[in-house]
């Protein structure tokens, strides 16, 4: 497996961090923008999109914050999604950490893209 690129996207969100933080964690709100499908169970998440399932471990979390997922069949390599707040607006910002191969960057990056925009029409934001 060839070594994996690490890239980090931030894209504004009009959402309070609790709610935000809500669809980061809850596996049915996770389906509502993340995953057709959602599960969890010992702290494991199963991810399922259009029949194909993956596995990750939330490895970290801190309520209204941070959301680390590290996939189980892909060790080392993990998917962080971080709330930023800006203290002299309290404008809100989400913080995506993912990894890709060098030739599928662009694609996974369109990819953090589409899904963030089905999360803002969730949020109605």
């Amino acid at each position: 497996m060839s070594e994996k690129i690490k890239f980090h996207l931030e894209y504004e969100i009009k959402s309070s961090p609790k709610i935000l933080y809500s669809f980061l964690i809850e596996p049915n709100a996770l389906s509502q923008w993340f995953a057709d499908e959602v599960s969890t169970r010992d702290h494991i998440y199963t991810f399922t999109w259009h029949g194909d399932s993956r596995k990750a471990k939330l490895m970290n979390e801190r309520e209204n914050k941070i959301v680390r997922y590290k996939w189980l069949e892909e060790d080392p390599y993990y998917f962080e999604l971080e709330i930023v707040q800006d203290e002299l607006t309290n404008d809100v910002a989400l913080a995506v950490t993912d990894f890709a191969d060098e030739s599928n960057l662009d694609d996974r990056k369109s990819i953090w893209d589409n899904q963030i925009d089905y999360l803002l029409s969730v949020l109605g934001a």
